[in-house]
């Protein structure tokens, strides 16, 4: 196969810095620190507000604005705040926020869908829209985005990255339906005495705010306090409320400047390899859904985000006991009338899922199995499903000796994908000599790739460091199965 790689690559860029919040140890140093800065005079005060202004107002938009924010988080941390100016306010905020390098270690591990806005271009070209896993200090993984157009002549021309990086505003779910999150309960083996108490007295519908009231109600009306089992089932109740939220971003802020970053307890240490596909629902509307493996430092978690507009994103938990591991991919429609999804449970096979409900998932049959010296260790998706005249061609990843990843293809009965019928023998890319160092050395892997006027585009990220992309003629990836 003629097999192209392009001259587009994009290197993780240091100097993208988001501000987060710095909390440099428990409230009682937070409470020494304020007092540090309580003590300065007024003069000192203002000085140093316009000093530390100077220096970072061009980094970060309405850095004021975040002061201010930052302050009302700490501000019980004061003895009082009567007779407090404003500029003294801003600066205790600044105090505690410090800036996060978003991709200083790598931005790798792409998927690509169709920008939903074709407007203002040639005939044959196509705007996309490209998600990254970038990943920081701490080896903390977040979604990013890049914009770019696929030219009619082929040519891959991705944006550059300008303007502030800015995080959502995030918006906690306005109710859960209350027979979903308590089979989600049992499932997470939280079914108690105590949550079926909690759980009887809302509605079939409740708010995160109800939701707060009766489990602080009930560990009051226990005349002995809570048991460390009640603890932990209030714990669990809670962090599943808040693994299931919206969040939003303004649409004066471009693609690029829209960062995702992990927000929840089973997101603490990242937010990985997102596979991001354009879904058609049955009325021919698109919704983009994404999956992706939350990370809390010790267990991995798939979830799930959807948006129609990427600017606002639902994320929910994914739920069923064949909802578990990495790698799993949605296909972009529904086939007989049912959701269809690729996984990988066991970290060596793919399987195939079927549901009626998105969110849940309770059954799983092995599709493929590894067969070839390539692929022996693991065998895996590189990304949702592609429709093609010919099937559904899916793009796998592959591990081989000495740890090598490569990808790989398969073919897929488009009425009936448990059928496997076409499979390449030979990896369709694998590191070659100026891919091979990185992060993570010997590796080339994407989340997800496109055909567009014949040719099939696969970004794909580079020894877990950068991106790259190359093509290929769809005709050849098919001419070449077996």
């Amino acid at each position: 196969m003629n097999l192209t790689r392009t001259a587009t690559i994009l290197n993780p860029d240091q100097s993208r810095v988001l501000l987060r919040p710095f909390s440099p140890g428990g409230p009682e140093r937070i409470a020494r620190i304020v007092e540090r800065i309580m003590a300065m005079p007024e003069d000192r005060v203002g000085a140093l507000l316009d000093q530390v202004c100077a220096e970072f107002c061009r980094r970060h938009q309405a850095i004021h604005k975040v002061f201010a924010e930052r302050f009302e988080q700490v501000r019980g941390s004061l003895a009082t705040d009567q007779n407090l100016s404003e500029q003294r306010r801003l600066l205790i905020g600044s105090y505690f926020l410090a800036e996060y390098s978003l991709e200083s270690a790598a931005l790798f591990n792409p998927s690509i869908v169709p920008h939903p806005d074709q407007t203002g271009l040639p005939s044959g070209a196509l705007r996309f829209i490209l998600s990254l896993r970038a990943t920081g200090e701490g080896h903390i993984s977040s979604i990013t985005f890049r914009t770019g157009i696929i030219h009619p002549d082929q040519r891959i021309e991705v944006l550059p990255a300008t303007g502030f990086l800015t995080e959502p505003r995030q918006i906690p779910n306005p109710v859960y339906e209350k027979a979903l999150f308590g089979r989600k309960l049992s499932e997470l083996g939280l079914a108690s005495e105590f949550t079926r108490r909690v759980m009887h007295k809302l509605g079939d519908r409740f708010a995160l705010d109800e939701l707060r009231t009766e489990l602080q109600a009930e560990q009051f009306l226990l005349p002995d306090g809570m048991t460390q089992e009640d603890q932990g089932a209030s714990q669990g109740i809670w962090m599943l409320a808040r693994s299931n939220y919206h969040v939003q971003f303004q649409p004066e802020q471009q693609l690029c400047e829209r960062i995702i970053f992990p927000a929840t307890p089973s997101q603490r240490n990242g937010i990985e390899d997102a596979r991001f596909v354009c879904f058609r629902n049955e009325d021919d509307t698109p919704t983009y859904y994404a999956t992706f493996t939350a990370y809390d430092g010790r267990v991995v978690v798939p979830e799930l985000v959807e948006t129609s507009d990427f600017l606002n994103f639902r994320f929910i938990t994914l739920n069923g006991p064949a909802a578990e591991n990495k790698g799993m991919a949605i296909f972009p429609r529904k086939i007989g009338g049912r959701y269809a999804m690729l996984s990988r449970q066991d970290n060596e096979n793919i399987y195939l899922m079927f549901s009626d409900n998105v969110h849940f998932w309770n059954e799983r049959n092995v599709l493929l199995k590894p067969a070839f010296p390539w692929e022996l260790v693991q065998l895996g998706n590189c990304g949702s499903p592609i429709e093609t005249d010919a099937g559904w061609l899916v793009l796998s990843h592959g591990v081989g000796p000495m740890r090598q990843y490569s990808i790989g293809a398969f073919l897929l009965d488009r009425d009936d994908p448990a059928k496997v019928i076409g499979r390449l023998r030979e990896p369709l890319l694998k590191p070659n000599q100026n891919e091979r160092e990185g992060y993570v050395p010997n590796v080339v892997y994407t989340c997800g790739a496109l055909v567009h006027n014949g040719e099939l585009i696969i970004p794909y990220g580079l020894a877990d460091h950068a991106t790259g992309f190359a093509t290929v003629a769809l005709a050849e990836v098919l001419a070449a199965m077996e």
